[in-house]
């Protein structure tokens, strides 16, 4: 079983691998999407050869920063459709490095376990206004609302209807064992964002989902908050729309490298 040191060097030589330019594009672009990308898409997207793409996509599958699988596209089936083009798609898990080590995810869990555990809602309910105020000085720190939601790692992404999706989670670790308490403090802290900008918290709608983060902000305000139940009841005339691809920049990968 490695040691910590030889998980520290794994995880070392993971993250290099996005030191080369190419490489990072190739990761950024795949990151950005809603499902697995093939090479030809990925070589036309960054305007490089398949050949390259490949050979740099691979290079990213071995160091764990992307996953692999095989399927044909949409719409191809039996005889004569050929054989399934290799596809790649981020990993869900994490790669971190500290130097020197340090265990914030831990931390985490031990607040987020005590606050399952208090059967009195007090924790939770301190922890909430903890992340709204967060939220407002966040705010009071920014000039728009994006850029910090980019800093912060959620990723956010605009869709056709005006409303922003959060493609990351950022404490992911933490939700997969205290899911609603995550999602609740999700959905505090951009509420407090939209309260420091004046602009209405009732715009952030908790919406789980297994592929983003479990809050979406509507352009118009959808949904009525309860922070004793830690979500909120959707506005029952609210309909969803298919997400789009538009992605906004961020440059977070620079500041591990």
């Amino acid at each position: 079983m490695p040691t910590g040191d030889e998980q520290r060097r794994d995880a070392i030589a993971d993250l290099s691998t996005l030191a080369d330019r190419v490489r990072r594009r190739l990761y950024e672009y795949v990151a950005a999407q809603d499902g697995p990308v093939r090479r030809d898409d990925a070589a036309t997207a960054i305007g490089i050869s398949r050949t390259l793409a490949a050979y740099h996509l691979d290079r990213l599958a071995q160091a764990g920063l992307l996953t692999t699988g095989y399927a044909r596209p949409a719409g191809r089936g039996g005889p004569g459709a050929g054989r399934p083009a290799k596809q790649y798609e981020r990993v869900r898990h994490e790669v971190n490095v500290s130097v020197p080590p340090r265990n914030y995810v831990l931390l985490a869990r031990l607040l987020a376990g005590a606050a399952a555990a208090d059967d009195t809602g007090q924790l939770r309910l301190a922890l909430i206004a903890a992340a709204e105020d967060e939220g407002r000085d966040i705010a009071e720190r920014s000039t728009d609302l994006l850029s910090p939601l980019v800093r912060d790692g959620y990723e956010p992404c605009v869709v056709e209807d005006e409303r922003i999706e959060l493609r990351n989670c950022p404490f992911h670790a933490v939700a997969e064992q205290q899911t609603d308490l995550v999602c609740s403090l999700n959905q505090a802290l951009v509420r407090g964002l939209l309260a420091g900008r004046g602009e209405d918290p009732g715009r952030a709608e908790l919406a789980p989902s297994a592929s983003r983060c479990c809050v979406v902000i509507h352009a118009d305000a959808a949904s009525t908050y309860d922070p004793r139940v830690g979500g909120m009841t959707a506005d029952p005339m609210g309909v969803d729309v298919p997400r789009s691809l538009e992605q906004h920049d961020s440059s977070w990968i620079d500041r591990l490298l």
